[in-house]
């Protein structure tokens, strides 16, 4: 008897996961691999974070929260909000969540019927295509390129045929790193307000900028969902916490799916969370290292041979164009680790349609690591380069 599997679970693998699986394994068996697949930073909790847990195992009993967390956690959150951003947002409208992902998964439910159609841009994070699909809504790609910074807008979105329920915006992006101005969020926030469509903002790269601040759509709408993370900027990867901000509307519905899918966000993570707004000094000096390490790569890979690359305004990513040597990232990538040690991310992880002529790097390791890598692609010959996958 064949049992029924749902068809909702068979949605892509996140590819990233699979890189990071073989490299670790070469790595075990001995090889010499240098990480630039994954986008984590390399530094663990800053120390006060670290203390303060430990605090908490000897003192606590770290029973549940209530569903939308500690609210002397999301005072804090919403002190930030101010402080960076000049924008007054009530801890009543911020929920603590099992890392951004969990935010994520929250609010299309929330937000979302089956059926229903949310543009993305692509290239774009495959968890929110592959969240969307797990729930049977429609993810409605949005193909960008240099010529937008492969961000929406609204002209893109005024030729997709049939209607929208929402749309996810993303700045600093994922793979792209590329960010929306003050007046781009602003007519992308009016162009959803106009058309009853509802805007979620990934912000989860916030605080990891070079020369200018990220923009939030609370900036310019009450009514978008904005999700946010410790995992980045605050260097809590692991701790798997993040937060989202939620309109009125919308509060209950989250409130109680909150309660059913996840009780509480772990209770260790959220007392830990609160010792990392007095951080500063110590986060801001890993975005100075990164800032290094993008200086390094946008001025040494295209002395290797990849000569095309977007912006990265944030976040720590180089999206490089490779269709001058592949016409298949996924073999490509597979060749450059063989070949050179180097783990990186296929484009297609991020842009089914287009993606095969791009690959991503990521510096948020050690500049050591970084400058490595652009030695041994220097080194790497086009010959070597480009058999079948051209």
């Amino acid at each position: 008897m064949v049992l029924k599997a749902s068809r909702r679970g068979r949605i892509p693998p996140f590819i990233v996961m699979d890189v990071l699986r073989e490299a670790n394994r070469r790595q075990a068996a001995g090889a010499d691999i240098l990480h630039l697949e994954l986008g984590q930073p390399e530094t663990g909790a800053p120390h006060a974070v670290i203390e303060a847990a430990r605090r908490a195992l000897d003192t606590e009993t770290l029973g549940y929260t209530e569903a939308f967390g500690l609210m002397s956690l999301r005072r804090k959150i919403a002190q930030r909000y101010a402080a960076t951003q000049n924008v007054d947002v009530s801890p009543e409208n911020i929920v603590v969540t099992t890392g951004s992902s969990a935010g994520f998964v929250l609010g299309f439910i929330a937000a979302f019927d089956a059926g229903d159609r949310v543009a993305l841009a692509a290239p774009g994070y495959p968890g929110y295509r592959n969240i969307l699909l797990a729930q049977d809504i429609e993810p409605v790609s949005v193909p960008t390129g240099p010529e937008t910074r492969f961000q929406p807008t609204p002209e893109l979105l005024e030729k997709i045929e049939g209607p929208l329920d929402g749309l996810i915006v993303a700045s600093p992006s994922n793979p792209a790193g590329t960010m929306l101005g003050d007046a781009e969020m602003k007519a992308l926030v009016d162009y959803c307000r106009d058309r009853g469509i509802r805007l979620i903002s990934d912000e989860i790269y916030h605080g990891i900028t070079y020369g200018k601040q990220g923009v939030s759509a609370l900036q310019h709408s009450r009514d978008a969902i904005v999700v946010n993370s410790f995992s980045k900027y605050f260097s809590m990867t692991g701790w798997r916490i993040g937060w989202m901000v939620v309109p009125d509307d919308l509060l209950r519905s989250v409130e109680c799916l909150a309660q059913n899918l996840y009780i509480s966000t772990p209770t260790l993570a959220q007392i830990a969370a609160e010792a990392v707004f007095d951080c500063t000094e110590e986060l801001d000096a890993n975005v100075a290292r990164y800032a290094v390490n993008r200086s390094i790569l946008l001025e040494g890979l295209p002395a290797a041979g990849f000569e095309s690359l977007a912006p990265a305004d944030g976040a720590f990513y180089i999206y490089a164009d490779v269709s001058r040597l592949t016409n298949d990232s996924e073999a490509f990538c597979r060749r450059m680790l063989d070949q050179t040690g180097i783990a990186t991310t296929p484009g297609i992880d991020f842009d089914a349609g287009r993606g095969n002529a791009y690959i991503r790097f990521s510096f948020s390791g050690a500049t050591e690591i970084v400058a490595d890598a652009v030695r041994r692609l220097k080194d790497w010959t086009p010959k070597d380069r480009t058999p079948e996958d051209a």
